[in-house]
Parts: C-alpha cells; structure tokens; sequence
C-alpha cells in the first residue's frame, strides 16, 4: 500500500495560512453564485452540448458557497438531490430518491472504491475540499457507466491528472474556519508546468467538532435521552493530497496520479465508536488524436484503489475491519463525423472492466468476502442535424459475483463458497430539438439493468448501523427499469427556467424491507441477548415520479449593481407496489428562492430553503416534520496585494430544529440539520 506519510493533519492547514498573504496577480473576481448550464463531459462523451438529459454544474463561486465537509451536503442544494445524513460525518447524495448501488459515484470520470454503499454510517471516500468542479446527471446514465448508475452521476474533477498544457507557476488556496461544527479546515493546489510536462499538487485538511444544533432531545432506539445543543460523538478530521503529472502535446496527453486520503470520524448512534477510514489511489489516463481515418480520438483511463475502514471501540479494539480493494480501466474510441441524411452522425464505442475484492472481520461483520468483476461493450451514437439531435446507444456487460463463504467452521453463518453470473443490458433513446433562439425541448426513454450487489445476494448478519438483522437473498435476479422523460427549457442572457418530469418503472426494485420476524442476537460487553427485527432483501414493483423547476432572472441592473432572484423546486414520490406502500427515506417537495446583489468586487444574498412535511412513510418509519430555513453570506475581493476573496456565510439564520427526512430511522432522532452559525472563506489565487 502506498501512503503520504508525511502529510501531517496540519500541514495543509498551515500550508494554506502561508500561502495566502504572498499570493500575487490575481484575476478572479467575484461572480453570482449559479449552477452553470455547459457542456458536461460525464454525460456527453462528443463534447457537445447536446444532452438531453439533466445536468448541473457546481464550479468557482457557485462550489466555494455551498462546499461542505461531505459529499452529500454540498450538493443537497441542486434541485432533485437529497442527502442521506447518517450524522454530519456520512452523507452520501440521493438522486430522485435513488441511493446506495443505484447512483455512481465518480473521480475524474473513473470510479470511487469505498464501503459508502454499504452502510449508511460509512462516508464517502470523495472531499469535495479541493474540487475543482462537480457534475451531476439526473436520471438513468447507465448507458455510460453500469447499472449502478440508474439514478444518476456524481463526477468529483480535481486536475490531479493535468489535461492542458501548464506554463510557469499557478495555484490556488482556500482557509474555512467556523460553522456549526467549528471546522478548521484548508486546502492548497499548487500546478505548474514548462514544455510537454504539466504537473499537479494539492493537500488538504479538515477538523471539526461535535455538531451544534438548536435545543433537543436526542431519541435512541426508542428512548428520549437528556436535551442536548451538540450532536454527541460527531467530531471529525481527515487529511489527504495527491500528486500528478502529464505529457501534454495539443489537445493529447498522457499522465499518472497519486493520491491518498484518511479520516476519523464519531458515528453518533453510537456514542463510543470512531472510525478510521484510509483510502489510497493511483490513477492514469490519456487521450491520443488522429488527423485521419474513421477515428478522431481514443481516450483511455484506469485507477488501483486500496480502501480499509476500521470501527473502533471506546477502549481502541477494532471491533471491525472493511476492506477493498478495486480496480478499473476505461477506453473510448470517438468516431469521426460522418454526413448522414442531411445531418451529421458521431459517437463512441466504449470497453470498461472493473474487479473489487471486499473482506470484513470482526464482530460486525454482516458480509462474507467476496470478488466482483464486470466487463462491459458500449456504444453511444448521435445524429444532428440543424436544431434536431438523435441519439441512441446500448451496453451489454458480465458481471459475476462469488462469495468466499464461511472461513471460519465453527462460526458458519454465509455457507460455502459460490457464485452468481448476470449479464445486465441497457438501452437509450433520447432526442433534443430547439426550436427557437434559447428554447430547448427534450424527451428520453431507457431501459436498464443493475446486477445485484455482494451484499444484496449474501449478507446474513447484524447490521449495527441500521440496528437490524439484514439477510441477502441468492436467488435474485438482474434489477429492471423503464424510465421516460420530458423537459423544456428556455435562456436569454439574464434570465431563464427549465423543467422536467420523469417517470422510473421497476419490475425488479431490490428493497430491503422487514419481514416481522425477530432475530436474537448477542448483547454487548456481557448484556444479555436481544431480539432486533430482521430484514431481507427482496424483488419488488416499484414506482418513482416527480419533477424539477429551476428559474432565474435579473431584476435590477444600474451601472456595476446587480440585483439577481434564483427559485427552484422539486419532488419526488415512490410507491412499493406489492406492499402497496411508500418507499422509504424519500424527500418530500422543496423549495428554494435566492437574492444576490453584486457590484464590481462584492456580494450578498440570502436564500430560503423550504422542506414540507414528509407524511408518506412505510410502516416502518414515522413522519418528518417540515421547516424553513434562512441562510445569508457576504463576499468581497479584498483590496490587498493577491486581491483574495472573503466569504462570510451565516447558516440557519433563525436556529430552526429541523430534521432531513432522507436519514434513516434509527439516526434521524439523535442527529437534526445543523445550528445558526457563521463560517468565513478565504480564497486566493495566483
């Protein structure tokens, strides 16, 4: 295993603090927050900006305002994702209600290996702290990226891998102290380059303390505990950085990164245990153009990840270990345009392999160990022509799936080793016309497939976390889905609105649901045995609909002053139709509405954040109730040498108890939405 021994967790911290008195030359200046509409490479491979389906964008300005300590609650923000929540230190974004395997978690277009998927308590191995850009697709992207991408992408984009040629020295650097959780946290990216050889360096850390929250009275497995102001056992650290370089010639390159990242973090459910998570990855990837011939470009990419998450008791034991270790490789060869009916026809073909290699040991080890390998063909065809486009693809894979059993004979628990094959398929349709200057309409169709998971097919165990007896099931088949989607949108240059409705039909939706059966298990430290709920996994009919609404506009414009309104709103409702009852941990409808007032080097806005009740729950949940939050931040680019920027940001102005709907049960009642507090940013570059 290779690790950055050397990058102490104060380091980047101070790293940072050094850096932004000296910072020199500065252009940046300070822009309204937005979610850019541009051309997104997760989702279209041509480059284009012809996607039919949904995207947004976090980058610059719009990014450093909503960046937080985890995946899920900087993206939270973006009409359609919702967070999971398992405490501040695990949240992992949910998509049109989609979580877990049915959403795709990316860096730099290759996959993210962690245990996140898991568990609720396990956090995302990703830190948005040194992000340069994140894209997020709504909807089906299994076309492009496997049957775990039903819901939708994340792509984390960081430049540890340099895709354009560096001349000279550049770099940036970013100091973020306060907030509910007092976090100390910093990052440095410093990039550079002379000739062919462009190089990268980034570090970061982060420390934070339990979470405040408004006055409340934490629940545990059923029971009010004494009223508390800070989220018990959710302090937290992590540090990382990477290293990386590239031969860039044009639009070629070729490059090699190095990164690592660890964390410690309190799991809240329960007030004793930490984890440690460690998590180190080396990627590459390249691009090579040809000047003739039926082919324009092949691209290629392939990472090693070795992850180990460890929970550790109160007295330091390791009570368990996860284990990961993956590897992936990707390669595209983009076709040249061709003239085809009066249009133009372009597309890629596509090969991506993937193994990972999981092993728990310990006392919660609800999970055998077990090998997965994927091999998948793809293809994604566009034909365009004027203001029409028509694209249409599929992807086949192989996927199989083994178990190692039980290793330990006198604990049988998994039975003996075997495996299951699939061979998932997905197809796609979607076509994108503009009518006229800034319209854009959109409808598309898709049919997919997702294998099942390791745990899916062979858990058997307490499962801590979800304070439940959790039971895979070997015989489940391929999950399935239709989904259909409409949209339209309109843009001038300062104003514009889009809206879309989906629809995802399951006639296979692995849930995991209760069986109302108990499960005796053993207690802790010398209790006596107990009985906890089991749930199984199991193929159902399922139904998820909704839409989004997101519009803007200028209201004020007078010399260098700017007056901005930005709304957006979004549902999402799901029924399991054999059981005829909700799925579970679904937002309910939200809305958001912004001001920003901006001049020449400075800005201001607020923003209200409305979540209505959530009163449709299965019967093993209970209802949220609603809440209203008010959030307001400043910015201005100080008048000193380096010319940085100040982000002064005051969250939940009112100190409203709030409670996300998305958390499961067992955690909801011991972990509300974060206090007022007020935060600082400091950004330079140079």
């Amino acid at each position: 295993m290779f690790s950055f021994k050397a990058l102490h967790a104060g380091w980047p911290l101070a790293a940072a603090c050094s850096i932004l008195p000296s910072i020199a030359h500065a252009q940046a200046q300070v822009q309204p927050q937005a979610i850019a509409q541009t051309v997104v490479i997760t989702g279209n491979p041509l480059g284009r900006d012809t996607l039919a389906q949904p995207t947004a964008v976090l980058t610059g300005d719009g990014l450093a305002q909503r960046r937080a300590g985890t995946l899920g609650e900087t993206l939270e923000s973006v009409p359609g994702v919702s967070a999971t929540g398992f405490g501040p230190n695990s949240s992992r974004p949910v998509i049109r209600g989609l979580d877990g395997d049915r959403l795709r978690l990316l860096d730099n277009g290759g996959a993210s290996v962690d245990a996140s998927s898991l568990s609720f308590d396990h956090s995302s191995a990703t830190d948005p702290l040194v992000a340069e850009r994140i894209e997020v697709l709504r909807g089906p992207a299994a076309l492009l990226y496997g049957g775990s991408a039903v819901g939708g992408v994340v792509n984390t984009i960081d430049n540890r891998i340099p895709r354009l040629g560096l001349s000279g020295l550049g770099g940036r650097a970013e100091l973020r102290l306060g907030g509910a959780a007092n976090q100390r946290a910093g990052a440095a990216v410093v990039e550079g380059g002379a000739g062919n050889l462009a190089w990268h360096v980034d570090a970061q850390s982060r420390d934070a303390s339990d979470q405040q929250v408004p006055l409340y009275t934490p629940v545990a497995d059923g029971t009010a505990l004494y009223p508390a102001r800070r989220v018990r056992n959710s302090a937290a650290r992590s540090q990382g950085g990477a290293l990386g370089a590239s031969w860039v010639s044009g639009e070629d390159y070729a490059g090699l990164s190095v990164e690592t990242a660890s964390q410690h973090y309190g799991t809240t459910v329960e007030p004793d245990v930490t984890i440690r998570m460690q998590r180190d990855r080396i990627a590459t990837a390249g691009r090579w153009s040809f000047q003739s011939g039926g082919l324009a470009e092949l691209t290629a990419q392939a990472s090693h990840t070795r992850y180990e998450h460890q929970e550790v008791d109160g007295d330091g034991s390791v009570g368990t270990t996860f284990r990961s270790g993956g590897n992936e490789g990707r390669v595209q060869l983009r076709q040249r345009a061709l003239p085809l009916g009066g249009g133009e026809l372009q597309g890629v073909l596509g090969l991506q392999v993937e193994t990972l290699r999981f092993s728990a040991l310990g006392d919660e080890a609800f999970v055998p160990g077990t090998n997965t390998r994927s091999t998948a063909l793809f293809t994604l065809q566009e034909w365009r022509q004027g203001v029409f486009s028509v694209s249409a693809g599929g992807r086949l894979e192989q996927v199989r799936v083994a178990s190692d059993g039980d290793t330990d004979a006198s604990a049988a628990r998994f039975g003996a080793a075997q495996e299951r094959r699939f061979t998932p398929g997905s197809l796609a349709l979607a076509l994108k016309a503009e009518p006229a200057a800034g319209w854009q309409l959109s409808l598309s169709a898709a049919r997919t497939e997702r294998a099942p998971t390791f745990y899916e097919l062979y858990a058997n165990g307490l499962h801590v976390a979800t304070a439940a007896y959790e039971r895979g099931d070997t015989t489940l088949g391929a999950e399935r889905s239709r989904h259909a989607e409409v949209g339209v949108a309109w843009r001038s240059a300062h104003a514009g609105f889009s809206a879309q409705l989906f629809r995802t039909d399951f006639s296979r939706y692995l849930a995991l649901d209760a069986t109302g059966v108990l499960i005796q298990v053993p207690g802790d430290a010398g209790d006596p045995p107990r009985d906890v709920p089991e749930y199984a996994f199991r193929a159902v009919r399922a139904r998820l609909g909704g839409g989004e609404v997101e519009a803007h506009a200028r209201l004020l414009e007078q010399g260098a002053f700017t007056l901005d309104w930005r709304g957006s709103a979004d549902s999402v409702r799901g029924s399991d139709l054999d059981a005829n009852q909700p799925l579970p941990r679904l937002a309910p409808w939200r809305a958001r509405m912004s001001l920003v007032a901006h001049g020449a080097s400075w800005q201001a806005g607020a923003e209200l954040h409305h979540h209505a009740a959530q009163t449709r729950v299965p019967s093993t949940d209970a209802a949220t109730a609603g809440y209203t939050l008010l959030d307001l931040w400043a910015g201005a680019t100080l008048p000193v040498a380096g010319a940085p920027q100040l982000l002064v940001k005051l969250g939940n102005a009112t100190n409203q108890l709030a409670y996300n709907a998305s958390t499961v049960a067992t955690m909801r009642g011991l972990s509300p939405l974060p206090g007022r507090a007020l935060s600082l940013v400091l950004r330079a570059a140079f």
